[in-house]
């Protein structure tokens, strides 16, 4: 799905160089978007996920209301390399103290992520989340799950009043019972053509469930408007003799189907705006910052925190299951899956125990009322371990200010994306009209 722009010129001169300029566009940006018959400013603009400027002209700043009006981002590629020509700069800085923002790309890369952008609230406004849960909140560990915003039918409404997608339901008590359902020899077959790394105690049985709980999950897939998947595996594990981690993985490696943990629909919309929007490594994860103290280590399980001689107040441990995170296996450095590591799950459950690239990240997520998007930079500094807890193998993370991290952070709940991204997170709050809280 492309994003559809309609070109806009001035109604005083519909120059040649526009025309000009507008076929230069499509031909280098025809794999992104869709361009609609050009119209003058004033004119009805149709239906379309922004207006482009081929050409912008003096007449502009006389124009500033009508600009205004168009009521769509508003994208100025106004040289032959698909960027903002220089000599335009002031013309966008006096729409900007007009209250127009203008988006100005400065190189074809960038002019390419917009694209993607604004393509993907158009996929938003379209599709669906499928959730796996029956009780939320009933099951184990109700203390902790029944205070947990996507549960909440307002979270639901805010999703589908603010990116037009909607979240289905579905039993995950009948999807167990469909996976047990399925044959061995079934199972099997699909295990051995994954050719997955497991550790040596990752036993038959646990490879047979986690087979079939696959096989069941496509079956339920009934449509190309699913674009994210998740379950309240946690929470109500009782349902089923695996966890979803290797299910989430290969659907993703397949179909790039959007995955999320506990059924984290606020986790999973933000997942899927900024992996549609960069195609970086991002996975969710558990927060537990040096400064929560007591209360992150019995949680855990641990002792205490690793030792870090500098600043040791700006440092966060990120685990979740026991291990990193869900980090799919086309972005980890290194893979293993494992048995079990929470007592909460199934026996003959699994988990991954993923390592990603250390180095620069950011960390990010939506607020509840989906209108700000966090932007906080942070460095993977490496990797802990604790035998016998709920941190097997958790990574160690380092922000410039643990205390604002703390006074901002909008949950326990995170998605870490691998590299610096805070200017396409700017980016994307001008198209998906979010307020950035950048720290």
């Amino acid at each position: 799905m492309k994003a559809r722009l309609v070109p806009v010129y001035f109604a005083s001169e519909r120059t040649e160089r526009f025309t000009t300029q507008l076929n230069s566009l499509k031909a280098q940006l025809n794999a992104y978007a869709d361009f609609l018959p050009e119209v003058a400013l004033g004119a009805p603009i149709g239906e379309c996920e922004a207006v482009v400027f081929p050409e912008i002209l003096g007449e502009a700043y006389r124009s500033a209301p009508q600009i205004k009006a168009l009521h769509k981002p508003l994208l100025i590629i106004t040289s032959e390399f698909a960027t903002v020509s220089m000599w335009d700069w002031e013309i966008c800085n006096f729409l900007r103290d007009k209250g127009v923002a203008t988006i100005t790309p400065y190189n074809l890369q960038e002019a390419e992520t917009i694209l993607k952008i604004l393509a993907t609230k158009r996929k938003l406004a379209c599709s669906k989340f499928l959730i796996f849960q029956d009780n939320p909140g009933e099951g184990f560990q109700p203390e902790i799950f029944k205070s947990f915003y996507w549960w909440e039918q307002e979270c639901t409404d805010t999703i589908k009043s603010r990116f037009g997608t909607t979240v289905e339901r579905r039993s995950l008590k009948a999807l167990g019972e469909k996976a047990a359902k399925i044959s061995d020899a079934a199972a099997e077959k699909i295990w051995k053509s994954w050719e997955l790394p497991v550790e040596a105690a990752f036993t038959n049985p646990c490879k047979i469930n986690a087979a079939k709980f696959y096989l069941a999950v496509k079956e339920e897939i009934d449509s190309e408007d699913i674009i994210g998947i998740g379950s309240n595996c946690l929470n109500e594990s009782h349902y089923c003799n695996t966890t979803p981690c290797i299910a989430w993985n290969q659907l993703f490696t397949e179909e790039d189907l959007m995955w999320v943990c506990e059924g984290d629909t606020s986790s999973l919309v933000t997942q899927y705006l900024l992996y549609s929007a960069t195609g970086a490594p991002l996975f969710m994860t558990n927060i537990y910052p040096f400064l929560m103290g007591n209360a992150a280590l019995k949680h855990e399980r641990i002792p205490s925190f690793p030792e870090i001689v500098d600043d040791p107040e700006n440092h966060i441990l990120l685990a979740h299951c026991g291990y990193f995170g869900l980090l799919p296996r086309k972005f980890a450095t290194e893979l293993t899956i494992r048995r079990k590591a929470l007592a909460i799950v199934d026996e003959q459950a699994h988990v991954f125990d993923s390592r990603m690239q250390t180095g620069a990240v950011t960390i990010t997520k939506l607020n509840a009322a989906m209108t700000q998007l966090m932007s906080c930079r942070g460095e993977l500094r490496g990797y802990v371990q604790y035998k016998d807890s709920d941190v097997r193998n958790g990574g160690i993370m380092r922000v410039a200010d643990g205390q604002r991290f703390m006074d901002n952070v909008f949950s326990h709940h995170v998605i870490v994306m691998q590299g610096k991204h805070q200017h396409t997170l700017q980016t994307i709050g001008k198209i998906m009209d979010l307020q950035i809280r950048e720290f």
